[in-house]
C-alpha cells in the first residue's frame, strides 16, 4: 500500500487511520457494563443484591465407580436426587429475582458441581481459576466454555506454577478484597492475582487459612458491609483483627455438627442482611435470625455428599 502524505490524509483508508477510523474509547468495565459487546457481569461486594448466577446441571460423570474420596467427595450423590435439588434451587433463584445459567459440560470432572471454585467475577471480567486439585484439572476449561456462551469476558487465568479457586477470594468492597491462602490457592496465585488486582486499584489481604479448611469462604461469609459470620474454630487472631480494622463486625459460629457436616455458614448471601441457608441447620438458623438476619432454607443433603454446600455449587456472575 503507498503511503498517503499529509496533504493526501483525507483519502487514506480506514484501516490506515484515515477518516473512517473509530477509536475504541470506553474501557472495558463500561463495555461490560453497557451490555453491548460483553454480558453484565461482575462483582465489588460480597452483599449486594444477588443478580444473576451460574449453576452447573448435573450429569452422568456423578455415576463414577470407586470410592468417593477418589473424587474428593464424602459420598457418591444420588443423582435424580440431585437433580431435583438443583431444580428446586433454580425455582428458588429465580424467585428471588435471580438470573440463572445452567453450565452444562461433555464428561467433566465430578467436581464441576462446584462453580464458586471455578471463577471468580470482577467488574473488569472473570478471572478463571485453575483448581489445585489433580482430581479437579481441565474443570477451568468447561467453565471457560460456559461462560463464553454466556458472552462473559475472561481477562485472567493463573499461569505457571499458580493455583487459585474462586471460594478463596471475598470482596470487601470495590477497593478491598480478602484472599485466602493454603490447600486451594497457593501464594503464587496470590501473587498473580493481587498483582492484577492493584492494577485495577484493588488491594488484596491475604489470609492464610488453618488445615482442614477447603477455602475461606468456609471460614468467613459477608452478609453485609459492616457484617460478616465467621467459623470460631478457624479463624484466626490476624483475620478477626483485619475484620475489625476494616469495620466489620462478626457472629462468630462455634464448631459442631451443624457447622462441620451440615455446612451451615456455607451460605449464599442474597442481598444486605438476606441469605440463603441449607435446611438441614436449625441451630445457626436460629443464631443468625437472633442476629438480625432474614434467613431462607432449601435441602441440600445430596450436595453435602459431595462435600459442598450453597456457597460452593452457587458460581456468582454478578451482584447489584
Amino acid at each position: 500500500m503507498s503511503d498517503f502524505p499529509p496533504e493526501r490524509a483525507a483519502e487514506r483508508p480506514a484501516t490506515y487511520g484515515g477518516p473512517g477510523w473509530q477509536a475504541r474509547d470506553a474501557d472495558l468495565a463500561t463495555e461490560i457494563a453497557q451490555g453491548r459487546l460483553w454480558h453484565p457481569c461482575g462483582c465489588g461486594n460480597e452483599w449486594g443484591r444477588l443478580a444473576e448466577v451460574v449453576i452447573s446441571q448435573p450429569g452422568e460423570e456423578l455415576l463414577f465407580d470407586g470410592p468417593a474420596d477418589r473424587y474428593l467427595m464424602l459420598a457418591r450423590p444420588d443423582l435424580p436426587r440431585l437433580r431435583c435439588q438443583t431444580a428446586a434451587l433454580v425455582q428458588l433463584y429465580q424467585g428471588q429475582g435471580v438470573q440463572v445459567h445452567l453450565a452444562q459440560a461433555a464428561s467433566p470432572p465430578p467436581n464441576f458441581l462446584f462453580m464458586r471454585d471455578l471463577f471468580w467475577a470482577t467488574r473488569q471480567g472473570v478471572i478463571l481459576a485453575r483448581p489445585a486439585a489433580q482430581q479437579r484439572a481441565g474443570e477451568e476449561r468447561h467453565a471457560a466454555l460456559a461462560l463464553a456462551k454466556i458472552g462473559v469476558p475472561i481477562i485472567f487465568q493463573p499461569r505457571g506454577t499458580a493455583t487459585f479457586e474462586g471460594a478463596d477470594a471475598l470482596w470487601r468492597d470495590e477497593h478491598t478484597v480478602l484472599l485466602g491462602t493454603g490447600l486451594r490457592t497457593n501464594r503464587e496465585g496470590f501473587r498473580q492475582i493481587s498483582g492484577l488486582l492493584a492494577d485495577m486499584g484493588i488491594r488484596a489481604h491475604e489470609v492464610r487459612l488453618p488445615a482442614g479448611a477447603q477455602h475461606l469462604l468456609g471460614v468467613l461469609n459477608f452478609v453485609d458491609h459492616d457484617l460478616a459470620v465467621v467459623h470460631g474454630g478457624r479463624a484466626s487472631q490476624g483475620l478477626l483483627g483485619l475484620l475489625a480494622d476494616l469495620g466489620v463486625g462478626t457472629v462468630i459460629l462455634s464448631p459442631g455438627r451443624e457447622l462441620e457436616v451440615g455446612l451451615g455458614m456455607n451460605f449464599v448471601t442474597l442481598g444486605p442482611r438476606r441469605l440463603l441457608m441449607p435446611s438441614a441447620c436449625p441451630g445457626i438458623e436460629t443464631i443468625l435470625r437472633a442476629a438480625g438476619l432474614e434467613v431462607l432454607a432449601i435441602e441440600i443433603g445430596e450436595y453435602l455428599k459431595a462435600a459442598g454446600g450453597l456457597a460452593c455449587l452457587t458460581g456468582i456472575l454478578r451482584r447489584e
